[in-house]
């Protein structure tokens, strides 16, 4: 791989790492639905005007758009919220990979293979040992909020693997139309108009910017960049580069927020991270091993 390219999949995981400080940044002010309906509108405009509609079903883009809107960035804006710090956030929403398995395997019939319950055990433990320890600062509950978002990511990726191979740009793009009226629905529901009104007006040009981010630096060219790199080098080069968002993650969160990673943390991002890396690096190394 080029140096310019792996300098730029560098620059797209850093971006998505550090995203979750930027999340805590604008939950100051807005609240967590409110955020995320704000994220997916500048997502979706002005950029639906200069991208076609991918080929897929206007039923498989709402599927999508209720998953990721709602699903995984709904609840993840709620237990960043005053539940769970942003550096274990960014670690335990990778359990997704683990619910996308357990989601392949009950939809579409696919099989564990032993080397992945092998890698669910360690991030099992990871995050036995982040609910042996939480505090003040993250709960039970932002946990399980996280993991619930976790789990919609997951569901998302089941029904993009259905659409295809499409432009991701185009399709996360088309798919925030369906993500919007839920999220503002729950915000006004939920949250209250008082409360949508009040985040508002109390909105910093720090907050705006950090809504900014999300939909154009974190959606806009990390989706373009990704899809650019996937496709001029192979999957299996590309695709581990993604274990370094919870690094960035964890290590913007300390070094921004002074997020403590007292031993018992650093441990189980090991577990998780050994986890994620052994699904997904193993058949690799196994095919490599065999062709020796």
């Amino acid at each position: 791989m080029p140096l310019r390219h792996l300098l730029l999949a560098l620059a797209v995981v850093a971006i998505w790492g550090t995203n979750f400080v930027v999340i805590k940044i604008a939950l100051l002010h807005l609240p967590p639905l409110l955020f995320a309906a704000l994220r997916f509108s500048l997502a979706l405009l002005p950029a639906v005007f200069f991208l076609p509609r991918p080929a897929v079903s206007w039923r498989n883009l709402a599927t999508y758009g209720v998953l990721i809107g709602v699903g995984q960035f709904g609840f993840l804006y709620i237990a960043i919220k005053g539940h769970i710090s942003p550096g274990l956030a960014s670690l335990v929403v990778q359990t997704q990979v683990f619910f996308t398995i357990a989601l392949a395997m009950r939809i579409a019939g696919e099989r564990v293979q032993p080397f992945q319950w092998v890698a669910l055990a360690l991030a099992v433990a990871g995050i036995a040992v982040i609910g042996s320890h939480t505090d003040g600062v993250t709960t039970p509950l932002g946990v399980a909020l996280v993991l619930v978002a976790a789990l919609g990511w997951a569901g998302a990726n089941i029904v993009c693997r259905y659409a295809g191979r499409v432009n991701m740009l185009a399709y996360v793009v088309w798919s925030s139309a369906f993500a919007v009226p839920p999220l503002l629905a729950l915000s006004l529901l939920i949250e209250g108009s008082t409360a949508v009104w009040q985040g508002v007006h109390d909105a910093s040009l720090a907050t705006w910017a950090a809504v900014l981010w999300q939909s154009v630096g974190n959606t806009l060219f990390g989706f373009a960049a990704w899809g650019w790199l996937l496709a001029r080098h192979p999957a299996a080069t590309i695709t581990p580069m993604a274990l370094l968002v919870p690094v960035f993650g964890m290590g913007a969160s300390a070094l921004m927020l002074a997020e403590p990673l007292p031993p018992w943390k650093l441990l189980a991002a090991a577990l998780v991270l050994c986890g994620l890396a052994l699904n997904l690096l193993w058949p690799r190394l196994r095919a490599a091993a065999l062709a020796l």
